[in-house]
């Protein structure tokens, strides 16, 4: 079945914003058959007119932390009162009290409790969303978790890809040990999800509190030989050369990125690793040290923005939030925002088939109650969207 989008403005995001105003858009089944200015419409098909609005790519979450059990509001507490991120997770909170609920938890439970943060972020305008495993740290746990991800991808109609990140933090059992947790623990369980299918990608937390530059070398040793792309959590709290590592591997993305050097910079630039930008952490954590967005822009790194939403450190399922926060907190433009949600968003999951309005891309569309692209970034967690199209289906 075609259909014609009649009526609307049309943000291609190729070459920048790439505004048609007046626009058409001609889908068929599930791709986008062709778009151009209305007057050179193709005839002949039922029309939706959209009378003005704004008309973008439907929005890619690329780094996000959905399956989990509980809640961490307490520490959200804790910090106000003056207590260090670090410091939490030190004395055995943060990321390990998570995994104690995720644990607990049945595959069931961990659907129940992420399909009301999936469906949150349809309602903002995402039509792919990137979910990382994490909080189980056993075998039988991380799949568990993976499980449910590729569940969520069938319960609703956005694309889901799964990304595995047993290396994520030291769970108790392993404290002091590390090296005994990535060859016991991280390196078979992702052997046994890439055996069943359940992971698109490797992810790891490259970090003081977490794991060794080496100690990831070795994962994403395994996770290539196995023919699976890398991505890095690096650089958040401090410098370890987490991005440079990511480079070598020819990651797909290195994220959060808010103590990246000129090295790194250099490195990820040359290996053409995407930068994810997730200001919800930045803003949660009260950070004072944002990325440095002026110099990634000046060497051509392309940016992704993500919600990272997550029980700890980014409890956010609004990607134009996340657009507004990395705009006024970390100087993007409205335009680095929306190529960061849409066009880098999909390169920073390797996907080539969305994040422009162009034939023959699918069908993911985002229509929203606005008249310009810039809108989406400036208002403050308004509720835009208009009405979705993913694959093909209003």
């Amino acid at each position: 079945m075609a259909i014609l989008l009649t009526g609307i403005t049309a943000a291609t995001m190729t070459g920048g914003y790439g505004l048609i105003p007046d626009a058409a858009l001609l889908i068929e089944g599930d791709r986008i058959a062709w778009t151009g200015p209305r007057s050179d419409a193709p005839k002949g098909h039922e029309t939706l007119d959209f009378k003005g609005r704004l008309v973008t790519p439907g929005l890619i979450d690329a780094h996000t932390h959905i399956v989990f059990a509980g809640n961490r509001a307490a520490e959200f507490e804790r910090r106000l009162q003056g207590a260090s991120y670090e410091e939490i997770a030190r004395a055995g909170g943060g990321i390990l009290s998570t995994v104690t609920a995720t644990r607990a938890a049945t595959e069931d439970d961990l659907i129940a409790q992420a399909l009301p943060r999936l469906d949150a972020m349809i309602a903002q305008g995402t039509t792919t969303v990137e979910i990382k495993s994490g909080y189980g740290l056993t075998i039988a746990d991380e799949l568990k978790m993976l499980r449910a991800a590729r569940r969520l991808g069938q319960l609703r109609p956005v694309t889901v890809t799964a990304t595995h990140l047993a290396a994520h933090a030291i769970p108790p059992e392993y404290k002091g040990n590390p090296d005994a947790y990535i060859d016991d623990v991280a390196i078979p369980s992702l052997r046994a999800a890439h055996a069943e299918g359940l992971v698109d990608a490797v992810d790891a937390f490259c970090e003081t509190i977490a794991f060794t530059p080496a100690q990831v070398d070795r994962l994403f040793t395994a996770a290539r030989a196995l023919g699976l792309r890398v991505k890095l959590h690096a650089e958040q709290l401090s410098d370890l050369g987490g991005a440079q590592l990511a480079a070598r591997h020819a990651a797909l993305s290195a994220d959060h990125l808010e103590h990246l050097s000129p090295e790194g910079i250099a490195d990820m630039a040359r290996a053409g690793t995407v930068a994810t930008i997730l200001p919800g952490a930045y803003y949660t954590l009260r950070d004072t040290t944002p990325p440095p967005i002026a110099a990634l822009r000046a060497a051509g790194v392309p940016m992704a923005v993500a919600t990272d939403c997550n029980p700890g450190s980014s409890p956010m399922t609004s990607l134009p939030l996340a657009m507004n926060m990395a705009c006024t907190l970390l100087r993007m433009t409205p335009e680095e925002a929306l190529l960061g949600t849409t066009t880098h968003a999909a390169r920073a999951l390797g996907l080539t088939d969305r994040g422009t309005l162009a034939p023959g891309q699918r069908a993911d569309i985002a229509i929203w109650d606005a008249g310009h692209p810039a809108e989406l970034s400036y208002r403050i967690g308004a509720e835009a969207l208009h009405k979705s199209i993913i694959g093909g289906r209003l």
